[in-house]
């Protein structure tokens, strides 16, 4: 049995969306690939906003099983999902890539917060779907 891909949802900080689309992958998609999150820098503390709003969704707490990474603590990856940073997106080698291209919610009202969130959950369906159609598992 061959291993299931793994995807690494990358932003510079690894606070926000990037965190949310690991914590989403991993509730949604992880019959399918594994999720990793990571950044180029990192920060000591991911979002609160979207900690409380991913236990209050989703029932997940981030804080419990997930914290700020640089790229260089992820195992090789195979899909490199780059959430829309503004600036020069980290390259991290891999076999397919795309680019969410998603507004940081960071400082915004919670209606940001809720459609970067279901946004992230539209996404990570559609590319459930991609790794099961694309990539052996």
């Amino acid at each position: 049995m061959s291993q299931k891909p793994k995807v690494a949802f990358i932003c510079v900080h690894n606070s926000c969306r990037s965190q949310i689309a690991e914590a989403i992958g991993k509730y949604l998609a992880s019959d399918v690939f594994e999720s990793y999150s990571a950044g180029t820098q990192t920060v000591p503390q991911i979002n609160q906003d979207a900690v409380r709003l991913m236990k209050q969704l989703y029932g997940i707490d981030m804080e419990q099983t997930q914290y700020s990474k640089l790229l260089t603590e992820l195992p090789p990856i195979d899909i490199v999902v780059t959430m829309g940073c503004n600036v020069n997106c980290p390259y991290l080698p891999c076999k397919y890539r795309e680019n969410w291209g998603l507004d940081d919610p960071s400082g915004k009202d919670e209606a940001e917060y809720r459609k970067t969130i279901a946004a992230i959950e539209q996404k990570m369906m559609a590319l459930k779907e991609f790794v099961k159609e694309n990539f052996e598992h």
